[in-house]
């Protein structure tokens, strides 16, 4: 993989590595912090918090592309991130207490499950709006991996440090963290002119103006482009898959114990499984895989996979096997589907990759959770417990597939039309 960097990609490419590494280990100090919050308030109550979350993002996204349209990106792109710093803070002095109370764990909740998104979505259009899609192909498993490194860091820290520092200690490491993030997307941002002024791959589009449209502009891109929708489609149906797997985790981690750090503990030792596992994919195939058997491949296995693990668990139905359906589902997630996905925007025009992929991968994605998660509180009432949600799981990731199939093919139209 080395040897396929070329030398005027190096600098942008340890920039982006660098900058996810912080990024995705800080995501993974506050997402332990997120489930334990989900304990204190009990999994009946989480098709609320669901509810909650849906209508935070459908609020948030257009106050997104609105700023897109009056703030030149340039500006843009470092500004998110301090307004996220600034509410890390702010949480920092609400979470004090060690048994904060219902309204702070639900409010902390629904903020990190839209601030996530946010977050990652921002990084990835930015990327896609860097490197080009024949550079993507080679280097964005890379990026991945450099994230899935953050990603192990941040349980790691998590598991060793919480009960010395606290969850406030926590919150202030991820301040931290993310001042040196908007120093790397500075850095960044000069690294696209760099890049642009040695590279004939790299993307030709420029920071330094505003995006065009209005605040709902890539709410309407769903309705005219039938690739914006595909995309939407697979997002969608892997939320389905995702929650499913989230119910089964909360009930689980609730009933093994009482204590807020211990529940935090095991939730960071879960991914810490999934993120050594990961790394160690996207470091050693991924990104030979994409190259040789295409996009299509990656977007496809992830669905396929999940078929099988689900079609397991109905056969043997244990904690062991739900805890390797997790673990299936997450690595398949991380180092397959989210860069072959990722690799899809390149081909779209700039106002795409930070505007309708934003809906995509903030409205559409908590849409799905929402959906999902109402439709499991149904099958608990009718009393189908796990075979129901197996059931459901088994149906979705076979429309899924299809839909992956559908979009992996499209895009490799688009790619080639654009390399005419």
């Amino acid at each position: 993989m080395a040897a396929q960097i070329r030398p005027e990609e190096r600098r942008a490419l340890l920039l982006a590595c660098l900058c996810y590494f912080l990024l995705l280990g800080s995501y993974y100090v506050l997402r332990p912090i997120r489930d334990t919050m989900a304990t204190v308030l009990g999994s009946a109550r989480l098709q609320d918090l669901f509810t909650a979350t849906f209508i935070g993002t459908l609020i948030a996204s257009p106050i997104y592309t609105a700023l897109a349209s009056r703030v030149a990106l340039r500006r843009l792109l470092p500004g998110v991130f301090w307004f996220w710093l600034l509410n890390v803070l702010i949480f920092a002095a609400l979470l004090r207490s060690r048994s904060p109370g219902d309204w702070v764990a639900s409010i902390y909740f629904v903020w990190f499950s839209v601030f996530n998104l946010f977050m990652i979505s921002v990084f990835w259009s930015f990327m896609v709006d860097l490197f080009s899609a024949s550079q993507s192909t080679r280097l964005f498993a890379l990026i991945a991996a450099a994230g899935e490194l953050g990603a192990i860091a941040g349980p790691l820290l998590t598991r060793l440090s919480v009960s010395r520092l606290g969850l406030t200690g926590l919150l202030l490491l991820v301040a931290a963290a993310l001042l040196l993030v908007i120093a790397l997307i500075h850095a960044l941002m000069r690294a696209k002119q760099e890049l642009q002024a040695h590279s004939d791959q790299a993307q030709r589009s420029t920071l330094e103006h505003r995006l065009s449209g209005n605040p709902f502009e890539g709410f309407g891109e769903l309705l005219r482009s039938p690739y914006a929708r595909r995309q939407a489609l697979f997002i969608l149906l892997m939320t389905w898959v995702n929650t499913i797997a989230y119910f089964l985790q909360t009930d689980l981690v609730s009933r093994s114990s009482s204590a807020l750090l211990e529940r935090a503990q095991a939730i960071a030792d879960i991914d810490l499984a999934v993120n050594l596992c990961t790394a160690a994919v996207l470091l050693f195939g991924v990104g030979r895989l994409l190259q040789r058997f295409g996009v299509t491949a990656g977007l496809l296995a992830n669905p396929v996979l999940m078929v099988v693990a689900f079609l397991a668990l109905a056969l043997a139905p244990s904690l062991f096997m739900i805890q390797t359906l997790q673990v299936v589902r997450r690595v398949a997630q991380y180092a397959l589907a989210r860069p072959s996905r990722e690799i899809c925007f390149t081909v779209v025009p700039q106002h795409s990759r930070y505007k309708a992929k934003n809906v995509i991968d903030t409205v559409v994605y908590r849409f799905g959770d929402l959906s999902s998660a109402w439709m499991q509180t149904g099958l608990r009432a009718a009393g189908s417990g796990l075979h129901g949600a197996i059931a459901a799981g088994i149906g979705a990731s076979l429309v899924w597939g299809a839909v992956a199939a559908l979009l992996g093919r499209r895009y490799e139209r688009l790619r080639d039309k654009l390399a005419h």
